[in-house]
């Protein structure tokens, strides 16, 4: 059994900056990539990041410039940095960890205020 625990979400102000993490635990080994997706009301879940094993990075075009991700292999984290925070970043962020298959974390609420 694979445990995600998300955790960094809350509510910030236009400009500011959050940072998630994704812990993983359990009967997870060899994890492959990791990463962010995110989910706005009304619309549907889209990808924010992602990251290899080998360290190569993805980033959606709306997030370039403002977001890094980033892992640290040793504690089966992943790390979302969001800076200059807009109101449209406003969604339910959720990590996916790839390890033989997928497994999501139960998301975390990220309200950016104008």
């Amino acid at each position: 059994q694979v445990q995600l625990v998300e955790s960094g979400g809350g509510l910030v102000q236009a400009g500011g900056s959050l940072r998630l993490s994704c812990t993983a635990s359990g009967s997870i080994f060899s994890i492959n990539a990791m990463g962010w997706y995110r989910q706005a009301p009304g619309k549907q879940r889209e990808l924010v990041a992602t990251i290899t094993s080998g360290g190569s990075t993805n980033y959606a075009d709306s997030v370039k410039g403002r977001f890094t991700i980033s892992r640290d292999n040793g504690k089966n984290t992943v790390y979302l940095q969001m800076n200059s925070l807009k109101a449209e970043d406003t969604a339910v962020y959720c990590c996916l960890v790839v390890s033989g298959q997928g497994y999501w974390g139960q998301g975390t609420q990220v309200t950016v205020s104008s």
